[in-house]
């Protein structure tokens, strides 16, 4: 048995027990956040600590039937025991993959709500097309996943698509989900526009942002220049006639956010907030993560990952994954927002890539 792995267990263990003490003398009262808090991290090692006990008792069960058999002098009695024993062993062997498992380091931001933003870069009209079928892609993706899907500003291309669109989605996980789709989505095709029958390359940038709370991220008012002016569609073309559109200026870095999907101008200053606490908070973890960069790899989705993360080839029927290597041709499923597999690909490589770093 890894001796190192049993010593990060009564760590946690004794983690487990800590909090326990702590909800049972604690006042709810005095800090609902804190209480709260303390109550997530209990009831996340708790199935941990159960399975060490399971994980403590096969031990010792492998253990005795192993020096009964020994010693047995009934030749079928000695044949149950070493089989009890084989049967622990397997025990074991289960419990301990489980347990390594459960202790790679958990994303703090997976259970949350999701902020998306497309943006349209190498390709000109065609560019704005596709960042446009990307967010009919997610849009779907959404829906498969039961989760809500809610639009917060975009900028129309007159040839169709989209300049730039974000949006939110909302339901617990979606971050886990979407987080793999951060970077550079490429698609070759023939255009609609083009009348020489050539396959053109174009690309659309995807920002993938966990939704934080005002608690998370505090943003000073007086570090906050608003502006207001009014909306409008392709080609300047008015959407209503009052200045309801909302950008806001995060003055210490310069960071601008803009909104302009509602009526009301307070509906979009919300939601320009929402994307500017999502945006530093992003900020502040690949600023953490670039720290980490020198003793270790970062996480998905940093900058060295996120570099043309995927191809969607039309003429081949395929889309390739280059971060895993994964190809499959069934490019209009997967544009129709069939993306479990991928998804699930990529969770199971940053799973095995923790496991290995934790070794």
């Amino acid at each position: 048995m890894d001796a190192g792995l049993i010593a990060r267990l009564e760590e946690v263990e004794a983690t487990f027990h800590d909090i326990e003490e702590q909800l049972a003398t604690r006042d709810v009262t005095d800090n609902q956040i804190a209480f709260a808090g303390l109550n997530k991290r209990y009831a996340e090692l708790k199935p941990v600590v159960t399975d060490f006990g399971a994980l403590r008792a096969a031990i010792t069960d492998a253990e005795e039937a192993s020096e009964l058999a020994e010693v047995e002098e009934d030749d079928e009695m000695a044949a149950g025991l070493r089989a009890l024993a084989a049967d622990r062993r397997q025990d074991i062997a289960r419990l301990e993959a489980s347990l390594r498992l459960a202790l790679v380091p958990k994303d703090p931001d997976d259970s949350k709500d999701v902020i998306v933003e497309i943006r349209a870069a190498a390709g000109g009209d065609e560019a704005a097309i596709w960042a446009g079928d990307l967010r009919r892609m997610y849009e779907r993706f959404a829906e498969r996943s039961h989760f809500q899907f809610e639009p917060m500003d975009s900028s129309p291309s007159e040839v169709g698509g989209y300049s730039k669109t974000t949006f939110a989605v909302k339901g617990t996980g979606a971050f886990a989900k979407f987080k793999y789709e951060a970077g550079v989505h490429r698609v070759q095709r023939v255009p609609k526009t083009e009348s020489q029958g050539r396959v053109h390359t174009s690309t659309a940038t995807v920002a993938v942002m966990a939704e934080v709370e005002a608690v998370e991220v505090d943003i000073d008012p007086n570090d906050v220049k608003v502006d207001v002016f009014r909306s409008s569609g392709p080609g300047g073309q008015s959407v209503n006639t009052t200045d309801s559109a909302v950008r806001l200026t995060y003055l210490p870095t310069g960071l601008v956010v803009t909104c302009q999907d509602e009526k009301s101008q307070l509906q979009n200053k919300e939601k320009a907030l929402r994307v500017l606490r999502a945006r530093l908070h992003q900020e502040r973890l690949q600023s953490q993560q670039q720290e980490m960069a020198d003793s270790r790899r970062s996480q998905i989705g940093s900058g060295d990952r996120a570099e043309k993360i995927r191809t969607y080839n039309y003429k081949e029927n395929r889309v390739t994954d280059h971060r895993i290597g994964l190809t499959i041709k069934r490019l209009p499923d997967v544009l129709d927002g069939d993306l479990g597999e991928f998804v699930a690909s990529m969770a199971a490589d940053e799973t095995a890539r923790r496991l290995a770093e934790g070794e």
